[in-house]
């Protein structure tokens, strides 16, 4: 069983502000410390894509450099949003319980949580709808449960299931200590900040 961060990728095929690794657009890019650069540089590329949109009027205004106007949304605003979740493939059965939702980001991941310390469920947005609840002992992941009966569901102990969440969770700071090491290289200017948007863009602590 495994439990991985993962950020929707499109293809951008046009974009030079730094390199980026090539990917199939809709696809999932899987977050964790062990990232090439160039797949480094295509997360940070669509994690500001996701932000690159005009901030309020206290945020200053925008940049006129290329660079300064995509980064602009990331750096000033404070609610930020990853397109993505958590992904959870059982290896056994070959069946992919899907967290990414249309309505959902890698920035609610702590929502899992509640699943657990709190109300004992969680909604993953839709399309599919990802649903996953507590049920006795145990947490029942349901892949779509707004879909036709005989959804695919994963039934996992709640001790299992809080592991899994502190693995994807290293994963995502394992990713952001790479993030720290490549902005210095690739954004200089703008390395601190980035990397701190970031961080508060998938909800961690930054990683020193």
């Amino acid at each position: 069983m495994v439990m991985e961060p993962v950020l929707e990728i499109f293809a951008s095929d046009d974009f030079a502000l730094w390199p980026i690794g090539e990917h199939e657009s809709y696809g999932y890019l899987v977050l964790n410390g062990e990232l090439t650069p160039a797949e480094v540089g295509t997360a940070v590329m669509r994690i500001a894509a996701c932000n690159d949109f005009e901030p309020e009027e206290e945020h200053g205004p925008c940049p006129t450099d290329p660079l300064g106007s995509f980064l602009h949304g990331l750096l000033t605003m404070a609610d930020l949003f990853a397109a993505g979740g958590f992904r959870v493939i059982d290896n056994a059965s070959g069946t992919v319980f899907v967290d990414p939702g249309c309505c959902n980001g890698l920035e609610t991941w702590r929502d899992w949580l509640e699943v657990l310390d709190g109300t004992g469920y969680s909604a993953f947005g839709h399309d599919p709808s990802s649903v996953a609840e507590r049920v006795g002992d145990g947490v029942r992941l349901t892949f779509d449960a707004h879909g036709t009966d005989g959804s695919p569901v994963i039934e996992l102990p709640t001790d299992q299931v809080r592991r899994l969440i502190a693995g994807a969770e290293q994963d995502v700071r394992d990713f952001l200590g790479l993030v720290g090491t490549w902005a210095e290289r690739q954004l200089p200017a703008h390395a601190a900040a980035v990397t701190a948007a970031l961080a508060r863009a998938l909800d961690v602590a930054s990683t020193p």
